[in-house]
């Protein structure tokens, strides 16, 4: 599924998402408008009718005593319309079921109140005071006040209900309101579970992807990718682009490596070649030479030297780089190697004034398996540059101690110009030289660290720097003490001649 495909999918499922709380909550409002309104339609409505059925009983029973007063067509009417009206409204009751046939009661005794009515009615009209009170006292008064009872138990019934439907409906509204937020929090841990990955599917691949630039950027050009990248996506063409960039890199810096070294190695037959007809002339083969000549030859002689040593350097540097490093590790006696170390740099400390000391800790190992040619120009590389950075007054110091792993840690500390922050990551480059070169007290290739790094990174050990400006440098190496040849490099490599630079 490609990048944007995922989106889109991610998109619509988080709208999804969010649709079923909004159905949820519909849903339950439809249910309670439902409630609501059979609540009006149902209950409220026979209560109304209740009411205005009283009012109307009360209306009958008010205009049959005042048709005993007045004894009035105009009273007999409104008598009439009241019992109409009572009969109506008993009819609508009558539509409400469960209250305990309050309805058929009304009606029944209405029946008995309007024939009754009638005969109290022209009772009066004819005089006949006594029959006319005996007929409501008899008829009349009892039916009115029966259907009044009739109210009572329907009222209570109605008053129960209603209590019960408020009561649904008041739950109802609480199941709503429970089912709606417990909808919107299950859309929002899928919205959020979703948006998370798809977070993670993008943000992965992209950290990834800067990651391996930044590796490539540092040298690092066999950086595998964090993803696998037959992902059919963009980031899985991005992927192979990366790997397929990174293997053409590759090529090409070992090509250019080779290339280095082809062309460092053809140096050397005419360098030599020079170097030896120099000779010859300063030894008379071809005549006599004047002091002027002489003089032109010896600083011919040094530069040509100069070249040779550049020359075998950039040979050796770049065969470290391309794969051909190889050393002969053997087993050497560290004591040894330390004691012929002090006494090489012991007359060069003193003649400029600096202390010199190697210190060695306890636990070191009597033997260990380097290839002790390259070990001392590393060591003697580093040393080197101490004394040539440390002014007259300074200290040198090689500390010599066991490290983890079964390692071996050597630490060439110095009192001299020290390197900015900001250059320290490119010291170990090649012809990289640091501004301090202003200090120091003769000038060198810029190829001198980069052969140490080749050397260590063979012997499978590490090599770092630490220094601050003004005060000093640290170089700390940790060395297995039995080191191994890389697989797959050719022949060990002859130490390249001249003095460490």
């Amino acid at each position: 599924m490609t990048l944007r495909a995922r989106l889109a999918l991610g998109l619509v499922i988080i709208a999804a998402v969010f649709v079923v709380p909004l159905l949820v909550a519909r849903t339950s409002l439809q249910r309670l408008h439902g409630q609501v309104r059979n609540l009006r339609e149902g209950e409220f409505q026979a209560s109304l009718i209740l009411g205005r059925l009283r009012d109307a009983l009360g209306d009958v029973r008010a205009r049959e005593v005042a048709l005993g007063v007045v004894r009035s067509d105009t009273v007999h009417q409104q008598l009439l319309t009241a019992l109409d009206l009572s009969d109506a409204l008993t009819d609508s009751l009558d539509r409400h079921d469960g209250l305990d046939g309050a309805a058929r009661r009304i009606r029944r005794d209405l029946a008995l109140v309007r024939p009754a009515s009638e005969l109290e009615y022209n009772a009066m009209r004819a005089g006949r005071s006594a029959e006319a009170d005996s007929i409501s006292q008899r008829d009349v008064v009892p039916a009115l006040h029966d259907a009044d009872l009739a109210l009572t138990p329907a009222e209570q019934v109605l008053r129960t209900r209603t209590q019960e439907r408020v009561l649904e409906a008041e739950a109802a509204l609480g199941e709503a309101e429970q089912m709606s937020l417990a909808a919107l929090g299950i859309a929002l841990l899928l919205a959020s579970a979703i948006s998370l990955w798809l977070t993670r599917s993008i943000s992965r691949p992209v950290r990834a992807l800067l990651e391996g630039m930044r590796a490539v950027a540092a040298g690092e050009l066999g950086h595998e990718l964090g993803y696998k990248s037959d992902r059919h996506d963009e980031f899985g063409r991005l992927a192979l682009s990366f790997r397929e960039m990174s293997n053409r890199l590759a090529e090409l810096d070992k090509l250019k490596a080779e290339y280095a070294s082809i062309a460092s190695h053809e140096l050397k037959t005419p360098i030599n070649v020079i170097l030896g007809y120099v000779q010859l002339m300063q030894e008379g083969i071809y005549g006599p030479l004047t002091t002027k000549q002489l003089e032109v030859t010896r600083t011919l002689e040094a530069q040509g030297r100069t070249l040779a040593r550049l020359a075998s350097q950039l040979l050796d540097v770049n065969r470290f780089e391309a794969g051909g490093g190889r050393i002969d590790p053997r087993p050497v006696k560290l004591k040894s190697m330390l004691d012929e170390l002090e006494r090489t740099f012991y007359v060069l400390a003193v003649q400029r004034g600096i202390k010199f000391a190697i210190i060695r800790h306890p636990g070191l190992p009597e033997e260990v398996r380097w290839d002790p040619e390259r070990i001392n120009e590393v060591t003697g590389n580093l040393l080197s540059n101490a004394f040539k950075f440390t002014h007259d007054g300074g200290r040198v110091e090689l500390t010599v101690e066991p490290a983890e792993r079964d390692c071996v840690r050597l630490a060439v500390c110095d009192t001299g110009a020290g390197i900015p922050p900001s250059q320290l990551p490119h010291v170990f480059q090649k012809f990289y030289q640091a501004d301090n070169q202003g200090a120091a007290s003769a000038q060198g290739t810029g190829l001198g660290l980069a052969i140490a790094k080749g050397i260590v990174d063979a012997h499978q050990g590490q090599i770092t720097c630490e220094s601050t400006e003004g005060k000093g440098t640290t170089f700390t190496l940790v060395l297995p003490i039995a080191a191994r040849n890389r697989p797959g490099s050719d022949g060990p490599l002859t130490p390249p001649g001249g003095t460490p630079g």
